[in-house]
């Protein structure tokens, strides 16, 4: 791939990244309502996020393959609060900000513990997905899941699978990035199909 068409990847992906969890920002606020969403879902989502920003720092990966992923976190932590505020349990939050920041912290203290918490990150953010399709399935109503952000989160780790191959060519960056392209299609698929349900009831 030629540095041009690879640095155009790189910019799409943070410009999507950029306003990825926003889409479903708005629709809570808009709402009032947390109603479709998982805790649970966004919490281990999260915590892979957090895995694998500090895992790209730790092996100095370049800026590029990871520069979105503070951009999301943020995000995730915004959408967290909505949710925590919104379900009174503000106060729960803390304890929340307690635990990952401790964990980030204790990732580097070995080279084993980032190796090993990379290789588990995978798990922890397919479970984020697989709970989040689990609390649809359930009320099979996609309530104020957005179909944008969970479509652009395909887009996201579909290029992120060309950066890695043409960057680190990490095997377990990369089956995470296929693992979540897989999960994040699934999930896509499930809130327009409960969309589309609900507007023909």
């Amino acid at each position: 791939m030629a540095p041009g068409l690879l640095d155009l990847v790189h910019l799409t992906t943070w410009a999507v990244c950029a306003v990825i969890k926003l889409p479903q920002v708005v629709a809570v606020l808009r709402a009032g309502s947390t109603w479709g969403l998982s805790v649970s879902s966004l919490l281990l989502e999260l915590a892979g996020l957090l895995v694998f920003l500090r895992y790209q720092i730790y092996y100095g990966y370049p800026l590029e393959t990871y520069l979105e992923y503070p951009i999301v976190i943020g995000q995730v932590v915004i959408l967290l609060s909505c949710i925590m505020h919104f379900s009174g349990k503000t106060r729960r939050a803390f304890f929340y900000a307690l635990v990952f920041w401790g964990g980030w912290y204790m990732l580097t203290l070995q080279k084993w513990i980032i190796d090993l918490a990379m290789n588990l990150c995978t798990l922890v953010s397919a479970a984020s997905k697989l709970v989040q399709l689990q609390h649809l399935w359930e009320t099979k109503d996609a309530g104020q899941a957005n179909a944008l952000t969970w479509g652009m989160s395909v887009y996201a780790s579909a290029t992120r699978i060309i950066t890695t191959v043409m960057t680190t060519n990490d095997l377990a960056v990369l089956i995470r990035f296929i693992v979540m392209l897989i999960l994040n299609i699934w999930v896509t698929a499930t809130i327009l199909h409960y969309r589309k349900t609900k507007k023909t009831d």
